[in-house]
């Protein structure tokens, strides 16, 4: 009777749509299930353009090549994120600044990122961590001040919002997940980039067919098409996009049930924050998440890794997160340090995930939380570490 970390949730409807994939026989990417993903994510998100691609990577790294990043530029964006968050760039030569995130949000210090633009700065990426949104007016208006592109990391903040606007709306472009890990999926893998800024649609397009101009060969703008550009395979095949439909169309039901997990979560764990055993997750008022993590930071590495091993035992998945790229051996070769990181590295020591998917029946969700009280009712681990 283990508790997984994670498990999509899957319905009839999903079964129908690759049903019908089979059925036309199109396996290959751009078809109609690719154009009906692409145009709910630019209806439902108010976007100019949406374009899906293999992964969040795979997207991230279109907007590198949107972004023309030469060798030296540099791009600041948080310690903690995942690594693909950086290797996109470092693919193209880039060096990755890495400033401290925000002890209340876990997203980046926004007070930290202009101390950390120099005369190569070319980019910030901003990353919406557990689906939090950043403060994004401040982030705009320094890059505005200081003529830098924003591509915002959205791969988990789909159905969130910052000021009433969803995520991934505010940058040049954005990035989406639809990894097996997120709220929902393509499948197992898949991604969207957001292109809000209108003057770099029509290279993604380019960039998007492997470097053709084969869209307007098939739309007649063109007789022939031809290699105009660099690119990539990062068209998102039909069976995945078929299978992302039917997600995204069950969005609101996927994040509703998430939400009310997430809020027995907080709820029960309210007492123990109060007694100084635990800092629970805060989300601010002019923010709306969309459940995607509930975490919990512990008082001392020891006792994060004693909850881990607690839990893991009674076959309960929780895990921990984000080693700080700054201190990964990629991450010193190929980055730097753009301000201290000392909240980056206490932090994610200390962080502790919980098991949260749609489909969590309330055995499970009580199981996690009277294992989780359970283990902060010994009198040892209320001591100061």
């Amino acid at each position: 009777m283990k508790i997984p970390f994670v498990q999509p949730t899957v319905s009839s409807l999903e079964n129908h749509y690759l049903h019908e994939v089979i059925t036309r026989g199109q396996l290959a990417g751009n078809g109609v299930f690719n154009q009906k993903c692409q145009r709910w994510l630019e209806i439902n998100l108010s976007t100019p353009a949406a374009r899906m691609v293999t992964s969040c990577t795979s997207a991230l790294e279109m907007s590198a090549i949107l972004a023309n990043i030469k060798p030296g530029d540099e791009v600041i964006l948080p310690s903690f994120t995942f690594v693909s968050t950086a290797n996109a760039f470092v693919l193209f030569g880039a060096v990755p600044v890495f400033v401290d995130i925000d002890r209340d949000t876990l997203n980046v210090d926004v007070n930290l990122i202009r101390n950390a633009i120099t005369e190569k700065t070319r980019v910030i990426v901003p990353v919406h961590y557990a689906g939090i949104g950043c403060d994004m007016d401040a982030i705009q208006k320094i890059a505005q001040e200081n003529k830098l592109l924003v591509i915002e990391d959205d791969a988990q903040g789909l159905g969130g919002s910052y000021k009433g606007r969803p995520l991934g709306t505010f940058g040049d472009m954005a990035a989406i997940s639809f990894h097996q890990t997120k709220n929902i999926t393509a499948g197992g893998e898949g991604g969207a980039l957001l292109i809000n800024n209108q003057s770099f649609v029509e290279r993604a397009d380019i960039i998007l067919e492997k470097g053709t101009n084969r869209k307007q060969f098939f739309e007649g703008q063109v007789d022939k098409y031809t290699w105009v550009d660099k690119g990539s395979s990062f068209v998102l095949s039909e069976l995945n996009a078929a299978f992302l439909l039917a997600q995204l169309e069950r969005l609101e039901e996927i994040n509703s049930a998430r939400m009310l997990i997430w809020n027995s979560y907080h709820a029960a764990f309210k007492t123990i924050e109060e007694q100084g055993l635990v800092k629970r997750p805060i989300v601010p008022k002019d923010r709306l998440h969309n459940a995607h993590i509930y975490y919990l930071i512990a008082k001392s590495t020891d006792i994060r890794n004693g909850l881990l091993r607690y839990l893991n035992a009674q076959g309960i998945g929780a895990v921990f997160h984000y080693i700080p790229l700054h201190n990964a051996p990629a991450g010193i070769k190929y980055g730097r340090e753009g301000s201290d990181l000392s909240v980056t590295e206490d932090l994610s020591s200390r962080l502790i995930r919980f098991p949260l998917w749609a489909g969590m029946e309330t055995w499970q969700v009580n199981k996690v939380i009277n294992h989780t009280l359970k283990f902060f009712s010994k009198t040892s681990y209320r001591l100061e570490p």
